[in-house]
């Protein structure tokens, strides 16, 4: 498990460089009109409106697909044993790398530009097909590797069919990035709706009818096949054959920096699936993945969002340093209030929470996730701290956070198995807290209008909020043993939320940021009512 998820001006040959010879069609389709698809120059004028309004949609979007994942985790975790979850967790564990290389950092580069052309996305969306099938074939090559590797035949079908997304999934990477670079973010909440909707309904079905493991595989394609096929008709963007001299050589080494810190993060983030199930079998895997899954899927929630709506809106506020740092920092200030909220309560409440969404068979996932929501602090913050080197073009300083990242990561996943699943949790998680984000906000605040202080002052500002909420909630959850695992949850969880709004209310810097996010909504709401009357 990788807690990415997920940067004072480099040189100029670190960025993205402009391509002279195109930027006068940079908004143009090859007919002179005007390009819908590629031109921003729109979205300038009231972009914090933009802004405010694609979180909502986006988080409302989330909230939807959080209620989906957990129904699922709630409704698989009674259909199918741990041994079912740990198979595909070990196949599963080498599509990530995989799709590092379907989007070859590209889909990135075409939000990032500032000014793009028809001919630039037309050529990397055929890259990015091409890359798709490859990806396939080499995951279909290395199947019967997996098997032999796990000594375990069934591996090598699953992994076949988890491979083969790829032949569709690489020709849909260009049609999203244009959808967020135009920040037509109801649009991506649709389809990440309705794609989560049929793998969700797909999954249970096949659960239900017996097929065991397949309905896992099963979920997975078909929310892949929804996806393609709900982005192309959203979008509406028709590629162009390649074309040669069209200034692509620049974003495609912008998406090779990006892929490769992309790649060896994802390369290690399988590492302890792949170890656990290789020294301890299917069953440790299905317990691990199982305490992860009930993280990171709600830690997904919070930051996805912010990234959806902030990566598009920072690229534009690029040549105005001081908007960026402010817009930064608010939507910083305002993923610490969350996930810090988020961490304490789950610490307080991981035993009830576990018996309640999986059941008492599952009783030894609680010490795991016990000290997995220790992860839940950096996790979000290290995801946020990459918008400063992705929206800034710095490749240079990706390349070394590609470096840094992974092998802090394999660290600690090697200090911790010897000890089990527990000592793996909490190696982790407290390697990642104290190594890992200190040398992040070092590297990504060195440079650019954001600085490594202004990361520690959000983060040191949120602490004691953590520790409030956690203290509150264990205490409530302790003295209500002889409840059941939902009404210590219910009493446990209420108590930490007051606690939460006490110490927003009576922390200023806090009150503050609460503030700015309910004028900002106000507004937004006010501004719909006036336009709808």
């Amino acid at each position: 498990m990788n807690g990415t998820v997920p940067e004072s001006c480099p040189p100029q040959s670190e960025s993205i460089p402009p391509v002279a010879s195109v930027a006068a069609a940079a908004v143009t389709t090859p007919n002179g009109g005007a390009n819908v698809h590629i031109d921003t120059t729109h979205l300038m004028k009231g972009l914090g409106r933009r802004a405010v309004s694609g979180g909502l949609v986006t988080a409302a979007a989330q909230a939807i697909k959080f209620g989906l994942n957990l129904g699922g985790v709630v409704i698989l975790a009674r259909l199918l044993s741990p041994k079912d979850f740990g198979l595909v967790a070990m196949a599963g564990a080498l599509m990530p790398v995989l799709r590092t290389f379907r989007e070859g950092g590209l889909s990135t580069a075409t939000v990032q530009k500032e000014n793009i052309t028809q001919a630039q996305v037309s050529n990397l969306f055929w890259i990015n097909v091409a890359i798709g099938g490859a990806i396939a074939l080499i995951g279909s090559a290395l199947a019967p590797a997996v098997a032999w590797f796990y000594r375990d035949d069934r591996l090598t079908v699953i992994t076949v069919l988890l491979s083969m997304s790829f032949l569709l999934s690489g020709a849909a990477v260009q049609h999203l990035a244009l959808l967020n670079r135009q920040m037509r973010f109801r649009a991506v909440a649709m389809i990440d709706i309705s794609s989560g909707i049929a793998g969700f309904l797909a999954g249970i079905l096949l659960a239900w009818r017996g097929f065991g493991y397949w309905s896992l595989v099963g979920m997975q394609l078909a929310t892949t096949i929804a996806e393609v096929g709900l982005t192309w008709a959203a979008s509406g963007w028709k590629p162009h054959l390649p074309r040669r001299r069209s200034g692509t050589r620049p974003l495609v080494r912008f998406g090779a920096s990006m892929t490769f810190y992309i790649f060896l993060r994802r390369l290690v983030s399988g590492t302890d699936v792949i170890l656990l199930g290789r020294f301890y079998g299917a069953d440790a895997v299905g317990l691990y993945t199982r305490a992860s899954a009930l993280l990171l899927r709600p830690l997904d929630q919070v930051i996805q969002p912010f990234d959806t709506v902030f990566v598009p809106v920072l690229s534009r506020l690029q040549n105005d340093p001081n908007r960026y740092r402010e817009t930064f920092l608010q939507a910083y200030g305002a993923i610490a209030l969350f996930s810090f909220i988020f961490a304490g309560l789950l610490a307080g409440v991981s035993e009830p929470i576990v018996l309640f969404l999986l059941g008492p068979a599952w009783s030894e996932v609680i010490p795991i996730f016990a000290w997995l929501t220790v992860a839940a602090l950096y996790i979000p913050l290290s995801y946020a701290v990459m918008w400063l080197l992705t929206t800034q073009g710095r490749s240079r300083d990706l390349l070394s956070m590609g470096v840094v990242v992974p092998l802090l990561t394999v660290a600690s996943i090697a200090a911790g198995l010897p000890f089990g699943l527990v000592g793996l949790a909490i190696s982790f998680s407290l390697v990642g807290l104290l190594i890992r984000l200190p040398i992040q906000y070092f590297l990504t605040g060195r440079s650019g209008p954001v600085s490594t202080a202004d990361l520690w002052a959000v983060f040191f500002r949120h602490l004691p909020l953590w520790g409030a909420v956690a203290a509150a909630t264990w205490l409530v959850q302790n003295v209500s043993t002889s409840q059941s695992p939902l009404m210590q949850l219910i009493l446990a969880g209420m108590a930490g939320l007051v606690v939460a709004v006490t110490s927003i209310l009576c922390w200023p810097p806090m009150r503050q940021e609460a503030r700015f996010m309910i004028d900002r909504l106000q507004g937004l709401i006010g501004k719909r009512a006036i336009s709808s009357a």
